[in-house]
């Protein structure tokens, strides 16, 4: 076999490279093994130890050492490629590159715009809708964002690696305390800062009255008091995602512990006066997480006049 140059795609992927033509022969069982490997053998290339081998899926040639394809199966590059870039598709994603500092990883656009660093094996599950394919950036803006509502800055990952807590910074009144918090908690706004908070005793409260349409009973109110009355509703009260329901007042109290009086004062008032409108727990059961102060709404104009004396004392 003359000495010639044969253009071979490396093992790793990429621009064929111009490797010479070995001139040596093939032992006869060569070409069956390769065969059975979905592989024609174009020729011996670079030194004794390596192959040109042809895929017969997609006719490109690529570098194979011996010892890969007498024990093991070979992969094709650009075979690889394709099944790569096909996984990231189906993840909604387009696979951009290889990580040249890890064989296990590979960079990935999503339809955001920004590009991720993320392992094959995700890829490939997430295109099986096993995982989800989540964006950093985009993540780290909405955890932003969650903490800003509270006056906190998210400052980091969870130092213990507990993916459902993250490190906070408490921006509000220029604290500058850094906190470890669940996401959850910080979503629903029901936590304290370890370094300036107060407790619920002696923090600003307030006095709310929501609406509940209750299936197969009707319309409902409750009254009660809460530090975070829209997280109450949003994140405690709600037993049914779907449950039609609207914070319909809020009355800021100067405590915790004084809206916990005044609120007593006047459960114990409507109770004493319109015993016929108290809903039994029966009645919202599972769909409201409460066992008491629940109201027939008709009662509504009462408990607002109420309210209203309750604000003009504590103005």
């Amino acid at each position: 076999m003359p000495s010639s140059i044969l253009h071979v795609v490396p093992r790793d992927g990429g621009a064929p490279v111009a490797l010479p033509v070995v001139d040596l022969p093939l032992p006869p069982q060569w070409p069956a093994i390769a065969r059975a490997k979905g592989y024609e053998i174009a020729a011996r290339v670079r030194d004794h130890q390596h192959l040109a081998l042809r895929c017969t899926r997609c006719d490109t040639v690529n570098l194979s050492r011996v010892f890969t394809l007498r024990t093991a199966q070979p992969l094709c590059p650009n075979c690889l490629l394709t099944a790569r870039a096909g996984a990231a598709a189906g993840a909604g994603a387009e696979f951009r590159r290889r990580d040249p500092e890890d064989t296990r990883y590979a960079f990935y656009g999503l339809p955001c715009g920004h590009e991720v660093r993320r392992q094959f094996g995700r890829i490939a599950r997430a295109a099986l809708r096993a995982t989800g394919l989540r964006c950093d950036t985009c993540q780290a803006r909405r955890l932003g964002k969650e903490a800003g509502r509270w006056g906190w800055s998210l400052h980091g990952p969870d130092p213990e690696g507990e993916p459902r807590y993250r490190l906070y910074a408490h921006a509000a009144g220029g604290c500058g305390h850094v906190q470890r918090i669940a996401r959850t908690n910080m979503i629903s706004g029901r936590f304290n800062c370890a370094s300036c908070g107060e407790g619920w005793a002696s923090a600003g409260s307030a006095i709310y009255l929501m609406h509940f349409d209750l299936p197969d009973v009707g319309p409902v109110v409750k009254l009660g008091f809460s530090r975070n009355p829209v997280s109450r509703l949003d994140h405690q009260l709600r037993g049914q995602r779907d449950l039609t329901a609207t914070l319909l007042r809020v009355v800021p109290m100067a405590s915790g512990r004084l809206a916990l009086c005044t609120e007593r004062r006047m459960h114990a008032e409507l109770r004493a006066t319109y015993p016929e409108a108290v809903v039994p727990p029966a009645a919202y059961d599972g769909i409201i997480r409460v066992g008491s102060e629940v109201y027939d709404a008709g009662l509504q104009p009462v408990i607002e006049a109420m309210l209203d004396r309750v604000a003009a004392q504590h103005l």
